[in-house]
C-alpha cells in the first residue's frame, strides 16, 4: 500500500517514512503544503500522514482541497498538544483520524493499520484462505499453528493480493504499492517479488496464478 507523509520537518518525516517503510508500505515525503496539493492532484495514495503546521501552505488548506472533490484518500493528521481547534477543524474537514505530537511511533502505525483496515471494508480481525491466516491488526502469516514469516515487500505484495482475493490484480497496481517516488519499479521486479512469495507460500496451500496480459490472483491450492 502507498503513503504519503506531508511533514515540514525533515528528520521527523524520515523518521516516519522509514518506520513505515519497515513495516512494508510505500511511502513518499513532502515537506510543504504546496508539494503536498500539486501531488495529490495528479496521484492516488492508500493514506496520507498530514502535518497541519506547514509553510506555504497549511495542512487545513491541503486537507480542504483534497476534500472538495471528494477524492477516496484516508487522511491521519498530526497536529500540536492542545491545538483543540485545529483537531476539530480538521475533523470537520474530513480527517479521518488526528495523533497528537509527540507521539510514540507504535501508535502511529496501529492507526496507519486501522485506517487501511477500514478503507478496505475489513471488520473481522483476520482473514483465512486455504490453511493460512492473516491478522490484519498485526499483519502477520500464520498457517498450522506457526508464524511465516516474510521480507516487508513480498508482506507488501501478499496483502495487496489477499485483499483482492477473487479478482485479477494488474502488475500496476502492485508496483504502486511498493514504489515511491525515488524509486522506478520494473515490472521484473514484480515479477521476482512474486515468484519469491510463491515459493514461501506454496507449502501451505496457496496459488499465486497468472492472468495472461493481465496480473495475478491469489487462490487456494494443494498444500505441499
Amino acid at each position: 500500500m502507498r503513503l504519503l507523509v506531508v511533514e515540514d520537518s525533515r528528520a521527523l518525516a524520515e523518521g516516519l517514512a522509514a518506520v513505515l517503510r519497515a513495516a512494508g508500505y510505500a511511502v513518499d515525503v513532502v515537506h510543504d503544503g504546496v508539494s503536498a496539493d500539486a501531488v495529490l492532484s495528479t496521484q492516488s495514495f492508500d493514506l496520507v500522514v498530514l502535518d497541519l503546521t506547514l509553510p506555504e501552505m497549511d495542512g487545513l488548506a491541503v486537507l480542504r482541497r483534497l476534500r472538495a472533490p471528494q477524492e477516496p484518500h484516508l487522511v491521519l493528521v498530526l497536529t500540536a498538544r492542545g491545538a483543540l481547534d485545529e483537531r476539530v477543524h480538521g475533523l470537520d474537514l474530513g480527517a479521518d483520524d488526528y495523533m497528537t505530537k509527540p507521539f510514540d511511533v507504535r501508535e502511529l502505525e496501529a492507526r496507519v493499520r486501522m485506517l487501511l483496515r477500514r478503507q478496505a471494508g475489513l471488520r473481522q480481525s483476520s482473514i483465512e484462505i486455504g490453511e493460512v491466516c492473516f491478522d490484519t491488526v498485526s499483519r502477520t502469516i500464520s498457517a498450522r499453528g506457526e508464524t511465516i514469516t516474510l521480507p516487508a515487500r513480498e508482506l507488501a505484495v501478499f496483502e495487496t493480493l489477499l485483499l483482492r482475493s477473487g479478482s485479477v490484480v494488474p502488475k500496476q497496481a502492485i508496483i504502486e504499492s511498493l514504489a515511491d517516488f525515488d524509486e522506478d519499479l520494473s515490472e521484473n521486479a514484480v515479477e521476482t517479488y512474486v515468484s519469491r512469495l510463491r515459493r514461501r507460500i506454496a507449502p501451505y496451500g496457496l496459488v499465486i496464478r497468472v492472468a495472461r496480459g493481465l496480473g495475478y490472483y491469489l487462490t487456494p491450492g494443494e498444500a505441499g
